[in-house]
């Protein structure tokens, strides 16, 4: 257990002390009361962290499975500081400096030394924040439920039919793009336009990571090119980011629902996306996704609650984070057990 989470318990430490440190030093009643304040709410956002990824880390772990060393390397590597700084701090900072025309040294210094303004420009843009996150995880359920060549179903009632529907070519992009436009009835009328170019760009970004995958696959046959590039590593990588980033939308927004302070979501975000790492490779490396033959169904049931969520969200209707938490968490329970039944089962037909 140490071996896969060693690390991000060490990691969780430093940024504590971080935490405790900015919490003792910054604001006009800097001292203990508000280290400790900083404290509490640095472990809630990377509790709220894990609770809200961990049917991410179970889909990544389905995906990375399938890689070499290296690039699982890459991934416990590049892709943590992609996840960590890119998309918990530079993403943030880069929607506020698009939309009001400044540098990110300037958006930077709004979300230090006036992080009420900085969240209200922020959260200004969650419409189109939940649009693009909501129908890429979308796409991630509906491939996954619509797989014709799957032949391990969970909720075989609904499971098996939707498969059969997946043999006709573009379905999942039908139902994504009519749950799009269905959810633009709720928006207001000056962000419509916003909305759908989001949406769609969700659905091209999803679309153009497996595109680039599945021209890997093919240029795998060239020996040249096959010894380089793995099969699925780059697209697989660049799918597992943007999956992690759609991720990340919800739980950055949700964070100014507790706090301003940048500095102080970062920590607590950077936590939580450490130990979502360390649960993937721990689900790869003890072979958890066989063990428990329903756990990435139950993961992308998950998912696909998500992305209803985010596409409601962006109409104005706010979910708790809390709920959200609470929907993933019950999926994987519930797949858990179906999965040990299962088993039972198995063994005693055997």
């Amino acid at each position: 257990m140490m071996k896969h989470f060693g690390f991000s318990i060490i990691f969780t430490i430093v940024c504590l002390a971080l935490s405790a440190y900015w919490g003792f030093t910054h604001g006009p009643e800097a001292g203990l009361k508000t280290m400790f304040t900083a404290l509490t709410i640095t472990a809630i956002l990377a509790v709220m962290e894990v609770s809200l990824s961990f049917d991410n880390a179970v889909v990544n772990a389905s995906v990375l499975r399938g890689w070499d060393h290296f690039w699982k390397m890459i991934f416990l590597t590049v892709g943590i500081l992609i996840a960590v700084f890119g998309m918990r701090l530079v993403f943030p900072l880069a929607i506020v400096a698009f939309t009001t025309d400044m540098s990110m040294i300037e958006s930077g210094q709004m979300a230090l030394n006036d992080p009420k303004q900085y969240s209200e420009l922020l959260l200004s843009h969650h419409a189109e924040v939940a649009a693009f996150g909501g129908m890429f995880l979308m796409l991630v359920f509906l491939s996954f439920i619509f797989d014709a060549e799957k032949d391990i179903h969970w909720l075989h009632w609904i499971e098996e039919k939707l498969a059969v529907l997946g043999k006709v070519d573009a379905v999942s992009v039908f139902v994504a793009l009519t749950a799009l436009l269905l959810s633009l009835l709720l928006v207001s009328e000056g962000e419509v336009l916003k909305v759908l170019l989001a949406g769609v760009w969700g659905i091209v970004v999803f679309l153009g990571v497996n595109v680039l995958s599945g021209f890997l696959e093919e240029e795998e046959h060239d020996p040249a090119i096959g010894e380089m590039v793995k099969r699925g590593s780059i697209g697989g990588f660049l799918y597992l980011e943007v999956l992690d980033a759609s991720f990340s939308f919800d739980g950055v927004i949700g964070a100014f629902a507790i706090t301003n302070d940048v500095v102080i979501i970062m920590l607590g975000l950077t936590i939580g996306a450490m130990f979502v790492r360390s649960m993937t490779i721990y689900l790869v490396e003890k072979g958890t996704l066989d063990e428990f033959i329903f756990l990435e169904h139950g993961a992308h049931y998950a998912i696909g609650a998500l992305a209803v969520i985010m596409l409601f969200s962006g109409t104005g209707v706010h979910v708790p984070e809390v709920v959200t938490g609470l929907i993933g968490v019950a999926f994987i329970v519930w797949a858990v057990i179906s999965s040990i039944q299962y088993k039972k089962s198995e063994a005693g037909q055997a």
